[in-house]
This record gives C-alpha cells, sequence and structure tokens, in this order.
C-alpha cells in the first residue's frame, strides 16, 4: 500500500530531521545521497546550493523508481553553503580547513544559503534558495582554539554549527535562523502546504 502524504527526506542530518520535528512533520524515511559537491568554476553560492539541493533530490528520486510503496510520497532535499562574497568555505573535515573557516569569518559579514528542493508525488519539482546575513564577532586566539578542541565544527558548512557554542559567536543575524541551522522552516512549510501536504497533520498530537 502507497504511503499516501508521507515524507521522505533526501538527507542524513540530524539537524534537518530535528527542524521537521520542531514543525512537527516526522520524516517516514531518511535518505542522505552521495554526491560531488564540487563547486563549478566561477558557481555562484546560491547557484551551487540550489543545484546540489536538486541533485540529491534528484538522485533519491531515481533510487525510489519503481518502489510503488513509496509512490504517493512527497521527496524533500536540501543543501547549505556558507560563502564571504562569492568565496565558499567548504565543509570542514580537517582542523587546518575549520582554522582557516573560522579566521576568514571573525568579525567578518557572511552569507547562508540553503536550496530546498521538493518532488511531489505527481512528481513535480519545486524549489527555494533562501539566505541569511550573518555576523561574527572578533574571534580571540582561545575563541577559535576551544572551539576547534570542541569538535562542533566536523562537516558543518563554514566550520561552525550556530545552534551550539557558536551560537555566542554571532553579533548579527538577518534573515531565517534555521536557515543557517540548516532547513529555513518557514520556506519549507510554505513550499510543502503549497503542494498539498497535510503540514498540520500531527499537530494535534502535541
Amino acid at each position: 500500500m502507497a504511503l499516501k502524504h508521507s515524507l521522505i527526506l533526501a538527507s542524513g542530518s540530524p539537524r534537518r530531521v530535528d527542524l521537521l520535528h520542531q514543525a512537527g512533520i516526522e520524516p517516514a524515511r531518511l535518505m542522505p545521497m552521495d554526491i560531488d559537491e564540487t563547486p563549478k568554476k566561477a558557481e555562484h553560492p546560491r547557484s551551487l546550493a540550489r543545484r546540489l539541493s536538486a541533485e540529491k533530490g534528484e538522485a533519491a528520486f531515481a533510487a525510489l523508481t519503481g518502489d510503488v510503496a513509496w509512490a504517493g510520497s512527497y521527496l524533500l532535499s536540501a543543501d547549505t553553503v556558507v560563502a564571504v562574497g562569492r568565496r565558499i568555505l567548504p565543509k570542514a573535515e580537517f582542523v587546518e580547513e575549520a582554522s582557516a573557516a573560522l579566521h576568514l569569518l571573525s568579525g567578518r559579514n557572511h552569507t547562508v544559503y540553503t536550496g530546498i528542493c521538493l518532488i511531489t508525488p505527481d512528481r513535480t519539482l519545486r524549489q527555494k534558495v533562501v539566505e541569511t546575513k550573518v555576523r561574527f564577532k572578533r574571534l580571540s586566539g582561545n575563541d577559535i582554539e576551544f572551539y576547534l578542541a570542541s569538535g562542533q565544527w566536523r562537516g558543518k558548512a563554514g566550520a561552525y554549527a550556530i545552534q551550539g557554542l557558536a551560537g555566542s559567536f554571532v553579533q548579527k543575524l538577518v534573515g531565517s535562523y534555521t536557515n543557517v541551522v540548516g532547513l529555513p522552516l518557514y520556506e519549507t512549510m510554505l513550499l510543502l502546504s503549497g503542494e498539498g501536504f497535510d503540514i498540520h497533520a500531527h499537530w494535534q498530537e502535541g
């Protein structure tokens, strides 16, 4: 039997799952997609976020093709990119990368872009890119040293997680906070409800 109006999340991010839970939505399935996230030459960070979110969604959709159990499901994917101007900061995997990113962000403005992509049961593809402006305080040597020691930078775009210790670095934020965490809730719920997904289905359950 098809799982009508269930949501598949093409991500393994605990932060995105938590944000959906906050909005009262329980993904029926998580499908993290392993794709090449290398920016193209001269690619704008906004374009990168849009492209990668679509590629993740399309890869998950292709993996589900022919599986009738998920035929009535919605498929949501997202990708978050952090940039200083047009310079894209990679997801930090090594301490040297994280250190360089934090030194670059120190006392400066940067932009967080999240591309969201929704594929509906009738195979309609909808996309949105949300951007948030963030300014970090000037980071001291101790700020950077102890943050690197915390490990909270690992695997994060821009080498920080705003919902953790790095929240204390934020001097100013203009736009969506949840966008910086990894999934802009307002825009995501708008996209889902606009395509017929019942975003309130489980609200009365608490």
